[in-house]
């Protein structure tokens, strides 16, 4: 009877260790990928407790968490012949764990390699301008090229992003300068524009003020009160010729009286001119009788003739 007893618990102790050696616990971000006698099972276990023949299953954990992989620096040629160094980071999990398990060895280290090899060849396909501001479509052509062989093995790509672009020092420097006088550029087209505003507005307030000359008194006015607002100013104001020609036209208008309908304005009379006093003439008398003094010539000169003598 004790011997009985001692087979039994004997044997309950036996079933228990191997069920013990069989029994395993998937996690929820695995899973199992059971193979019998060498052979992978079609089926993969889900998460949880699951029973493998014991000396006869093998199972294999597949982790199908997305997987953040840096790529390691990349040194390369543009397609425009500059040499920078790109560094990347691709983003994938497992998609098929039966097929990550079988087709692959590791497929954490294909995929990086496969990484590496891309961002080499999109290095070479790309100019330094699309690899600095088009990165959206480069992300697009990246992720691709490595999702196409990664797809045979079961990994699927999520995403790839490109981290930083390292450009050599003296292409650095010629960019600054490129884009300080891009700048300059700006400020000199808009300082130019500015201008160009300026003189038509001022063309056409000059077309308005020759047409209107109060136009004109109104702005002077504007200017000597913006002027005078500053108390340490000494403010020297121009009197304009046309107030001077109102004033003429209004005397000229209360100088002439307003004529009647139909008939002229009449002529201001005019002053006669002054003559000249005329000098007292002698009597006719008393010329004809004044004696005529004979005028002798000097002595030793030729005698005058009658003719000629007064």
């Amino acid at each position: 009877m004790e011997g009985t007893v001692v087979a039994v618990v004997f044997v309950v102790l036996l079933v228990l260790t191997v069920l013990r050696s069989g029994m395993r616990v998937v996690n929820q971000v695995e899973r199992g990928v059971v193979f019998r006698m060498g052979k992978a099972l079609p089926e993969y276990r889900q998460p949880g407790v699951t029973f493998l023949i014991p000396f006869v299953d093998r199972m294999r954990k597949v982790n199908t968490q997305v997987v953040a992989m840096p790529v390691p620096t990349q040194e390369g040629i543009t397609k425009d012949n500059v040499s920078v160094k790109v560094d990347a980071v691709v983003y994938f999990r497992v998609a098929d764990p039966l097929r990550a398990a079988i087709e692959v060895q590791d497929y954490v280290f294909a995929v990086g390699q496969v990484a590496q090899s891309s961002l080499r060849s999109i290095i070479g396909k790309s100019d330094l301008d699309d690899l600095l501001s088009d990165r959206e479509r480069l992300h697009e052509g990246l992720a691709l090229m490595i999702d196409s062989p990664a797809a045979g093995w079961g990994v699927h790509i999520d995403r790839v992003e490109i981290k930083d672009v390292q450009l050599p020092e003296s292409l650095k420097r010629s960019m600054s300068r490129q884009a300080e006088a891009e700048r300059e550029r700006r400020a000199r087209v808009i300082t130019a524009d500015g201008e160009f505003q300026a003189a038509q507005q001022l063309a056409n307030a000059s077309r308005i003020m020759s047409d209107t000359p109060e136009a004109m008194q109104l702005r002077l006015l504007q200017t000597v009160v913006e002027v005078a607002a500053e108390k340490n100013s000494t403010l020297v104001m121009p009197f304009p010729v046309e107030l001077l020609r109102y004033f003429d036209k209004a005397a000229q208008q209360f100088a002439a009286p307003a004529a009647p309908a139909g008939q002229a304005a009449p002529e201001t009379p005019q002053a006669p001119a002054a003559e000249a006093p005329k000098a007292p003439q002698a009597p006719a008398a008393e010329v004809a009788a004044a004696p005529v003094t004979p005028v002798l010539p000097p002595a030793g000169a030729a005698p005058v003739p009658a003719a000629e003598q007064p």
